[in-house]
């Protein structure tokens, strides 16, 4: 494998286009959203026309025919702007499209892929449950054969882009057959029986659709299994090991914007008779806030070039979104530190990255899963 992660130029081409994208397209608006507590349809829109949605999928069921890479550098470019907007792409391809394209029949293929390529809807993945987080195996939700359909009861909790007006296809994880082993079944939008709770009061990501979702005989055809039954676990394990590396590359950005904003504001803002950039303190700060940035990006970069060249990655996966995630809190916190008192005001974006930031130790695997992943890649059990 090639250790050289730069960029070829189509890559860097998208990148540029994305950025350019976010600075002139989703600064402008998102604040407005996100004290409002509104999904930002015209911006999802516009992500959908620019094919943002379809990246990593094959022209033939309408994708852009690109890879998992330049799905990656989408989503840590759009964060360095809002996280809202950048972790509904990562949820809405990473777990939410990639399950149908990854383990659907052709039939299924063709019925959603086209819409959810083109943003025209969006897919949600409902595996946490509300006593079930780190402990996916402890699923309750159930489905059951009657006929020609599974009738499904339980619960998910958490769930992005559920709830939207153009929520389509929510793939859920739920217990079949007499052994309990857990399979997975697409579950159209507006299915009755399906509940979708009014939206969560969230600390951050606040432009962004999240929902508890509840099932009630919620009838489904059997056609609707995604996979083989009973090997939903094995499927979302997979998803998810590959979900963290996207995830990681939003939290990148959430740290690159740190440094991004903080330093634009020591250069301008004066303390003292001259700006603050030109004390050391400061200079450090921003010094340790980039290294860390860089690193983040260099950590996904290689867990990526990995999974595209068909190596084990689990570990370097792990990796990246522990160390990550803690580049972004750690960056966040930093970044409102500089700014001082207007790090507390909410119309500074780094307001909105530090309430944005602790989720990323938490979604898609905890700090403490990723740590356990790592130790078990090293041969250590317990």
């Amino acid at each position: 494998m090639s250790l050289d992660h730069r960029l070829t130029p189509e890559h860097e081409e998208l990148r540029r286009t994305v950025e350019q994208f976010a600075n002139d397209v989703v600064a402008p608006r998102i604040a407005e959203h996100y004290e409002a507590h509104t999904f930002p349809y015209e911006i999802v829109r516009e992500m959908g026309k620019m094919g943002l949605f379809g990246l990593p999928f094959p022209e033939e069921y309408g994708g852009m025919g690109g890879d998992f890479l330049a799905l990656c550098l989408a989503i840590e470019e759009l964060a360095r702007v809002d996280s809202s907007v950048a972790v509904t792409l990562e949820a809405g391809v990473s777990l939410g499209v990639t399950p149908i394209h990854r383990f659907g029949t052709e039939a299924q293929k063709r019925e959603w892929l086209p819409r959810l390529c083109a943003g025209e809807q969006l897919a949600a993945f409902g595996l946490t449950e509300p006593g079930c987080g780190s402990d996916a195996g402890g699923t309750r939700t159930t489905a059951v054969r009657d006929g020609d359909h599974w009738v499904i009861n339980g619960s998910k909790s958490f769930i992005t882009n559920s709830g939207t007006d153009i929520t389509g296809p929510i793939t859920v994880t739920a217990r079949t057959g007499p052994d309990g082993a857990i399979s997975t079944l697409i579950v159209p939008s507006g299915t009755p029986g399906l509940t979708v709770a009014p939206g969560y009061s969230k600390v951050g990501w606040n432009a962004s659709d999240t929902h508890e979702l509840s099932f009630t005989d919620c009838r489904v055809p059997l056609a609707n299994l995604l996979g083989d039954e009973g090997r939903g676990y094995a499927q979302f394990l997979t998803v998810l090991d590959e979900g963290r590396i996207a995830f990681a590359a939003l939290a990148t950005g959430l740290a690159q914007g740190c440094v991004d904003q903080s330093t634009a504001y020591a250069r301008t803002r004066e303390a003292f008779g001259r700006p603050i950039g030109a004390n050391q303190a400061i200079q450090f700060k921003l010094a340790d806030m980039e290294a860390r940035a860089h690193t983040s990006r260099t950590a996904w970069r290689d867990a990526a070039s990995r999974m595209l060249a068909g190596e084990p990655f689990k570990k370097a996966a792990a990796v990246a979104k522990l160390h990550s995630s803690d580049a972004a809190v750690t960056n966040a916190r930093e970044a409102t530190q500089i700014h001082g008192g207007y790090g507390f005001m909410n119309e500074y974006p780094v307001a909105r990255m530090w309430r944005d930031a602790k989720i990323l130790e938490i979604g898609e695997g905890t700090s403490e899963v990723q740590r356990m992943l790592i130790a078990r890649e090293l041969g250590l059990t317990s």
